[in-house]
């Protein structure tokens, strides 16, 4: 229940666009309701959810030997207010690199399994961990594909002829100690297709967008669907 669509956390408030009441776990995440997904993490140890973020390669190079790679900022658990721990849950109270985002939803997309990110073709296949049931992974990918609908926040990421996945994002710009910045923002899409067999994740970060709202949805979600609407030609994916 996301009702009246605000949640307080200690002294602060977690809060949602609109009041969307009852929801189902898919439903979460086709609203990005902050509400709905923190109630679902405070019923959750604190060391699950970091455990899962720093699997996924949070907080760390992603090895692609790139100079001056930025790790991210992510603090350990332990180190977490309770609402630093709601904020978590959404992606607030911490940052990471467009890679190590490309690299998480590239989890999902291979139905539970990280490999090694590289910006050169290997002749080998690079060794796999697994962080994700096959069940699991599905599961979620099922969901993130009702985000690209007519229900979802990242509708204007379709690509005519294929099922999408993804999730929108919008962050506030930090001003570090003074807390964020007025008017400024940093909108997210990162997505999968074909959402049932994926060959390709992409991550489009807009940094501060001016023209057309703020919204991940409303700026950087076209810009998936322009380039993966090409990609799919050019690489002949049916």
């Amino acid at each position: 229940d996301t009702s009246p669509g605000s949640l307080a956390v200690g002294s602060n408030t977690v809060k949602d666009i609109h009041n969307y009441g009852r929801l189902d776990t898919t439903s979460v995440i086709t609203k990005s309701s902050n509400v709905g997904v923190v109630k679902m993490a405070l019923r959750m140890k604190r060391e699950s959810l970091w455990t899962l973020y720093d699997r996924v390669g949070f907080g760390r190079a992603t090895g692609i030997q790139f100079p001056g790679e930025e790790t991210g900022r992510f603090r350990n658990y332990k180190r977490w207010s309770d609402f630093e721990y709601a904020t978590q849950a959404f992606g607030y109270g911490f940052n990471v690199t467009a890679m190590q985002l490309a690299q998480a939803y590239a989890v999902l997309a291979a139905d539970g399994v990280k490999r090694p990110v590289t910006l050169v073709k290997r002749d080998t296949a690079p060794p796999e961990e697994r962080i994700l049931k096959i069940k699991t992974a599905r599961q979620v990918r099922a969901m993130l594909e009702t985000v690209v609908s007519d229900k979802g926040t990242a509708k204007l990421a379709a690509v005519p002829g294929y099922r999408v996945g993804g999730k929108t994002g919008t962050a506030k710009k930090s001003s570090g100690r003074r807390g964020y910045t007025a008017g400024k923002y940093q909108s997210v899409f990162a997505g999968m297709i074909p959402a049932g067999n994926p060959r390709m994740v992409m991550v489009v970060m807009i940094d501060e967008p001016r023209v057309g709202g703020y919204y991940g949805g409303v700026v950087a979600a076209p810009v998936f669907s322009r380039v993966m609407t090409e990609a799919m030609r050019i690489f002949n994916v049916p």
